[in-house]
């Protein structure tokens, strides 16, 4: 099947239309109750979340090199849009590709904030985020990307001084971007530091990777770890097993960093939908999903959620009801049975970005497509939630899909989760 994931998809931004009355915008303070929609219980809101993607400044900042007044009003305007969807909660990405979005001491100021890496842009944006997240009744969750350094494989073009630079024993290229490799332990330890820094410095609601692990593959092309293998990886039977302990590591430290760093932070992860496909392993879904994380990312989301490292999973099930080779009607109640007794929360992403896209098939050209979602997952009392992708979609709403889900799913607002 074709992956759809985060990456590559450049949507061209519209007006915002279609969206709540202002009366309906008053924040609902955190931790307040209110009245929830679909039979919950007032005291278990459901998430409502939209990801607010920084990486090639998809959905801000518009452009790099604004000026920080101008970054504060786009950055504003975001949350403000969230709120006039009935949404109570944004997942903003901060650390795109191994750089920050507050003053870290580990790593260089992003480069999609002034245009050049490094470069102070006069302002907090995470520090603001969070402030006017929750004046607003928003949660804020801090979206990390663990092991992305660039979107090209030059090292001189990073910042003087940055991390990769200064080790270079821990990048490789791979696909036309650079990793930090996940199987140098002293990597693992440094990118926790740095995410690290952010929990401990701010009242995040959250920390939340995406589906970023070991890269996606890429025909004809070798990830270049056969010597770091060779140096830490006696005792395993194949490098992939190998591979998958780095990344469970990774996950099972950072789980337990992040509890002693600050009390009440959810930690969540957004995979790629497909865990494996049945065919392949009979614990695995219905589907026939050309990539598999445990097999290609070497990312055991299964395991996560069975020995609850995590509090939450977001599984990016980007596909429409009745699409063959991954079907939403079928990988909803896959995730559904995974999580029951498990105590990890299962909420569900969804591909806004696809609606009326005229390069998707004729379900996603159907305003009401994304409602059937939500209707369906409604069936399966697993779900608590449901994610966007991402927010320049939930502002401009090509074809209104996002206003249909308000109108159909979110009478009012609720409080955070």
């Amino acid at each position: 099947m074709g992956r759809i994931t985060r990456r590559g998809f450049m949507a061209a931004a519209g007006v915002m239309a279609g969206l709540a009355t202002a009366g309906d915008a008053a924040a609902v303070p955190r931790g307040a109750v209110a009245p929830a929609a679909g039979g919950r219980a007032a005291d278990s809101p459901e998430f409502r979340g939209m990801w607010l993607a920084t990486i090639t400044n998809r959905d801000w900042p518009s452009r790099s090199g604004l000026t920080a007044a101008q970054q504060r009003a786009e950055l504003i305007a975001q949350l403000d849009t969230a709120v006039a969807r009935r949404l109570n909660a944004v997942v903003f990405q901060v650390r795109p590709a191994a750089d920050a979005f507050w003053p870290s001491p580990y790593e260089p100021w992003s480069q999609y904030l002034t245009g050049v890496q490094g470069r102070d842009p006069g302002w907090d944006p995470l520090g603001t985020a969070v402030t006017e997240a929750h004046r607003r009744g928003l949660a804020l969750h801090a979206w990390f990307n663990p092991y992305r350094v660039a979107t090209h494989t030059d090292p001189s073009r990073l910042a003087a001084g940055h991390p990769a630079r200064s080790n270079p024993d821990w990048v490789l290229p791979y696909g036309g971007k650079l990793y930090y490799n996940p199987g140098v332990p002293e990597v693992r330890a440094f990118v926790q530091n740095a995410m690290i820094d952010a929990v401990r410095r701010y009242d995040i609601d959250g920390v939340h990777f995406d589906d970023y692990f070991y890269p996606y593959p890429v025909a004809g092309q070798a990830f270049g770890d056969e010597a770091t293998f060779a140096r830490y990886g006696s005792g395993f039977a194949s490098k992939a097993a190998w591979r998958r302990d780095n990344i469970d590591r990774l996950v099972r430290e950072m789980s337990e960093r992040i509890k002693e760093t600050r009390a009440g932070v959810a930690f969540g992860i957004s995979p790629f939908a497909v865990w494996r496909n049945a065919s392949t392993d009979p614990r695995g879904s219905d589907t026939r999903g050309g990539i598999q994380t445990y097999d290609d990312l070497h990312a055991d989301t299964r395991t996560w959620v069975k020995e609850g490292w995590i509090d939450y999973v977001v599984p990016q099930i980007y596909w429409n009801i009745g699409f063959a080779a991954a079907d939403y009607a079928k990988l909803v109640p896959w995730w559904n049975t995974l999580v029951k007794g498990t105590g990890v929360d299962l909420y569900i992403g969804e591909a806004l970005y696809k609606a009326g896209d005229p390069g998707q098939g004729a379900p996603w050209q159907d305003p009401a497509e994304l409602s059937r979602h939500l209707t369906l997952a409604g069936e399966y009392g697993q779900v608590r939630g449901h994610c966007f992708f991402s927010a320049k979609e939930v502002g401009a709403d090509r074809i209104g899909a996002m206003a249909r889900v308000v109108a159909d799913h979110y009478p009012s607002r609720v409080p955070v989760p």
